[in-house]
């Protein structure tokens, strides 16, 4: 009994660590998507820290990466850039990619 106890508490840990890389990963893409947003946007200085740290705070949901996209597109809109939502997915995944890694290197 105490093997399967053994791999059940090692399994458990595994899948908390997969967790919490994902969060960070998560976490870290939002950040990126901000800081690509705000320079999309032509924000400098203080007016990119604080856009930024908004998409950065965001919950890491997906109902929340849709409200993100609709932010996004929104803000694109009202300052007559055309990106699509589909381009704002695509960038998301792209910037996910990119989190990913830097979490797992903590490059970060």
């Amino acid at each position: 009994m105490t093997l399967f106890e053994d791999r059940e508490r090692a399994f458990e840990q595994v899948f908390a660590h997969d967790e919490e890389a994902r969060f960070r990963a998560l976490a870290r893409r939002n950040k990126l998507l901000g800081q690509w947003a705000a320079a999309q946007l032509g924000f400098t200085g203080q007016k990119a820290d604080a856009y930024i740290n908004e998409i950065g705070q965001s919950l890491v949901a997906r109902v929340v990466d849709e409200g993100l996209v609709e932010k996004l597109h929104a803000d694109f809109q009202a300052n007559g850039i055309h990106q699509t939502t589909e381009q704002i997915r695509e960038k998301m995944s792209e910037l996910m990619a990119t989190a990913m890694i830097q979490v797992r290197t903590s490059t970060w």
